[in-house]
C-alpha cells in the first residue's frame, strides 16, 4: 500500500493537462538560457584570459536579481505569470540573436559582452519568480511536491545540460551557432507558452501599495523560522556549488590550460553528474525532514570538495570533482526549493519565490565576482579551501536551526 501511494505521488502532476502542456516549454527555456550564460562566461575568459572577468561577468548576469526579483515576485502575485512568461522569453530570444549579429559583423567585444550579459540577467530576473509562480498554478495541493520537483530537477539539471550542448557545438562549430541554437529554444517556448489559453488563472485578490506588499512578504520570510534558515542553505548552495559550475571556463584555463575541448568535456561530466543528482531526489518522499536531511548533507559534501581541489590538475580528476559538485548541489538545490514550496503560504508563494531567486541568483553573483578576483592573485587553490572549510562550519550551523524548526 506504501509503495502504492508513493507511486500515485510520483505520477501526479503528469494527471494535470495544463503541467503536460506547459512542462516542454521550461526545458526549451531553460535550455536556452543556460546557453547563454555559458556562453557569456566562456567569451569573458575567451577575450581576456581573467579570472577576474569572468568573475565580474558572471555578476552581472546574476545581480540584477538582488534589485529586480522582488518587484517581479510582486508583480507574479497580482498579474497571469503566463504572461510574464511569454515576454520574457520572447527577450531571452531577443538578446541571444543580438549577439549573433554582432559577430557575425563583427562588432563583438567586451563591452558588448558586458551589455548583454547584463541584460540577460535583468530577463532572468523576471522569469524566474513567473515560473516559480506558475508551477503552483497548474496542479492540484496532493500534487504540488511532484510538480515542484520536477520544474526543480528541470532547472537544475538543464542548467548544466545547457552548458555541455554548447560547450559540444563550440568545439565542433561555432558561437553563431550555438546563439542560434539558444534563439530557438526561446521561440518554441514562447509559441508553446502563448498557447496555454486559460492557464494561470487566479482569483481576484485585494491588492495592498506596493512597498507595503513588499514590507509584509520580507517580514513573513524572516519571520518564518524554518524559511529562514532554508535560505541560508540555498544560499551555501549557490556558493558552494554554482560557482565552481560559473567559473569553470576560468578553472579549466588555470588548472588544465586547456582550451574549448577540455571545457566541453567538463561540462558534459558535470551535466551527467546533475541528471544523476535529479534522478536521485525525484525517487524520494515528499517528507520535509527527509528533504532536509538530503540538503544538508549534499551540502557537506559539497563543502568537501572544495578541499579536493589540489589534487584536481588532470582532467580526469577536475571531470570528478565537477560531476560530484553538479549532483550534490543539484540535490540540495531542489530540496530546498521543495521544503519552501511546501512550507509557504498561498497568498506569500509569489514574493517568496522570489526571495528565493534573489537567493540563488545573489549568492553565487558575488561569490563568483569574489572567487574570480581573489583567484587572480592567490589561485584557485586557497581560495576555494577557505569556501570548503567556511562552508561545512556553515552549513552544520544553519542545518540544526532548520532542524529545530520542523513542525511536529
Amino acid at each position: 500500500m506504501e509503495r502504492r501511494k508513493k507511486r500515485q505521488v510520483r505520477i501526479a502532476a503528469w494527471q494535470s493537462s495544463a503541467f503536460r502542456r506547459y512542462f516542454p516549454a521550461a526545458v526549451c527555456s531553460t535550455l536556452g538560457a543556460s546557453m547563454q550564460t555559458f556562453l557569456w562566461a566562456w567569451n569573458a575568459w575567451d577575450l581576456t584570459h581573467s579570472a577576474s572577468w569572468v568573475g565580474t561577468v558572471v555578476a552581472l548576469m546574476l545581480a540584477p536579481a538582488i534589485l529586480l526579483s522582488l518587484p517581479f515576485g510582486i508583480l507574479s502575485d497580482r498579474v497571469n505569470p503566463r504572461y510574464g512568461l511569454v515576454a520574457s522569453t520572447a527577450l531571452y530570444g531577443g538578446v541571444a540573436l543580438v549577439a549573433g549579429l554582432t559577430i557575425v559583423f563583427d562588432q563583438f567585444g567586451l563591452p558588448v559582452l558586458l551589455v548583454l550579459a547584463t541584460a540577460h540577467g535583468a530577463i532572468n530576473a523576471g522569469h524566474g519568480p513567473m515560473r516559480l509562480a506558475l508551477v503552483p498554478l497548474l496542479v492540484d495541493r496532493e500534487a504540488l511536491p511532484h510538480a515542484v520537483g520536477l520544474s526543480a530537477m528541470t532547472f537544475h539539471s538543464a542548467r548544466i545540460l545547457g552548458p555541455a550542448v554548447a560547450a559540444w557545438l563550440l568545439a565542433q562549430t561555432d558561437q553563431v551557432a550555438v546563439f542560434g541554437l539558444s534563439a530557438l529554444c526561446f521561440i518554441a517556448a514562447s509559441v508553446i507558452l502563448a498557447s496555454l489559453q486559460g492557464v494561470g488563472v487566479r482569483q481576484p485578490r485585494e491588492r495592498q501599495p506596493f512597498f507595503q506588499q513588499l514590507r509584509t512578504g520580507l517580514q513573513y520570510t524572516v519571520g518564518h523560522e524554518l524559511l529562514r534558515n532554508v535560505f541560508w542553505l540555498t544560499a551555501l548552495n549557490g556558493i558552494l556549488g554554482r560557482t565552481v559550475i560559473e567559473l569553470l571556463p576560468a578553472l579549466s584555463g588555470e588548472r588544465l590550460a586547456g582550451g574549448s575541448s577540455e571545457l566541453a568535456s567538463l561540462v558534459a561530466i558535470a551535466a551527467g553528474g546533475s541528471i544523476l543528482g535529479g534522478l536521485i531526489i525525484s525517487r524520494q518522499s515528499t517528507g520535509i525532514a527527509r528533504l532536509l536531511v538530503l540538503a544538508g548533507v549534499s551540502l557537506l559534501v559539497a563543502a568537501s570538495a572544495q578541499l579536493a581541489l589540489h589534487w584536481t590538475d588532470q582532467l580526469t580528476s577536475l571531470a570528478l570533482l565537477c560531476f560530484l559538485v553538479s549532483g550534490v548541489t543539484t540535490i540540495a538545490g531542489t530540496a530546498c526549493q521543495t521544503i519552501i514550496q511546501l512550507s509557504v503560504q498561498e497568498t506569500f508563494r509569489g514574493r517568496v519565490m522570489s526571495l528565493w531567486m534573489l537567493t540563488i541568483m545573489g549568492a553565487p553573483a558575488l561569490s563568483a565576482l569574489a572567487v574570480g578576483h581573489l583567484a587572480d592573485r592567490v589561485g584557485f587553490v586557497p581560495v576555494l579551501l577557505i569556501t570548503g572549510v567556511l562552508g561545512l562550519v556553515l552549513t552544520a550551523v544553519f542545518y540544526r536551526r532548520a532542524r529545530r524548526a520542523l513542525p511536529d
